[in-house]
């Protein structure tokens, strides 16, 4: 199973940004295949930046998957 995760860009440098994932938690992602720039709000696939969100869509996103582990460890 593939899982796209969304973040929201903190720097850029080049094609690689740092992405920050919400409670600590921040990697590098290659940019090249969108047209992003800091602030905004990306689907991160294995290490690629494959679509821009709004920052609504993000956070609808972030908080299924903090429902489906709160479910999980229910």
């Amino acid at each position: 199973m593939c899982l796209a995760v969304p973040g929201k860009i903190c720097a850029i440098d080049g094609v690689t940004a740092t992405v920050d994932y919400g409670q600590g938690t921040t990697r590098q992602a290659d940019i090249s295949l969108v047209d992003a720039q800091v602030g905004d709000y990306v689907i991160v696939h294995a290490g690629f930046a494959i679509q821009i969100l709004d920052e609504q869509e993000a956070e609808e996103t972030l908080q299924l998957f903090r429902e489906m582990l709160e479910a999980e460890h229910a």
